[in-house]
């Protein structure tokens, strides 16, 4: 895991969620009924899986500071698409203030958390409590890209970049290995095993591509990825 310690990790997911209130703030109605960069999402549909997840996470935390594990969402899957689909046609004022509010409740939540709690057992795949943070930061991040507000994977911090390399190699399919070999400085990647493909660009393209989203130029072959993880 990228090495970064817990209260760090924290800040860094709290900056996230500032960035996002601001890149909502003034969202208009027609606005939050566009689309986002996901198919058959709208900007709408982005903010209240942004919001619920961050209440989900909250519910989490609560739970395993008291020893108890539950499942992120009441009623699996099923239930959070449904709540995705039943909150994404509210107006925009109601979808920030959504986000809003459920970003301070996940950060209420966390800061109850003392240095031993983040090792506490989650059903959050099978982790940790501090593995839901890293998981914020992720959706924090990628979501903000996919709300298409200005924010784009240009402005991924390197740090967030090697995490999400990480967190991402099992896109790489069997029998390739892949090499990210990025033009700005930045350190290379390698991942996986097999026949050599090398991909040369700017760390958050070739980033951005490993992670299905919106990219620049990218020198080499565009290999088909496994599904997120």
């Amino acid at each position: 895991m990228t090495d970064i310690d817990a209260a760090t990790l924290v800040d860094l997911v709290r900056a996230s969620h500032l960035r996002l209130h601001k890149l909502v703030d003034g969202l208009t109605d027609a606005q939050a009924r566009e689309p986002s960069a996901l198919p058959d999402w709208s900007r709408g549909h982005v903010l209240t899986h942004v919001a619920n997840l961050a209440t989900a996470f909250a519910r989490v935390t609560d739970f395993a500071l008291r020893g108890e594990q539950v499942e992120v969402y009441e009623g699996g899957r099923p239930a959070r698409a449904a709540a995705i689909e039943a909150g994404a046609g509210r107006p925009a004022a109601e979808l920030v203030r959504a986000v809003v509010e459920s970003d301070a409740l996940l950060e209420q939540a966390w800061a109850k958390a003392g240095p031993d709690d983040w090792a506490r057992p989650v059903r959050y795949r099978d982790g940790v409590l501090l593995d839901t943070v890293w998981c914020r930061w992720r959706e924090a991040e990628v979501h903000a890209v996919d709300a298409h507000l200005g924010y784009e994977p240009s402005q991924w911090s390197p740090e967030f970049c090697a995490h999400l390399v990480e967190f991402l190699t099992p896109r790489v399919p069997e029998g390739i290995e892949l090499m990210l070999s990025p033009v700005d400085g930045e350190r290379a990647f390698l991942l996986g095993g097999g026949r050599e493909v090398e991909l040369r660009g700017h760390l958050s393209d070739l980033v951005a591509w490993l992670a299905g989203r919106r990219h620049g130029d990218i020198d080499g072959e565009l290999v088909e990825l496994n599904p997120w993880p």
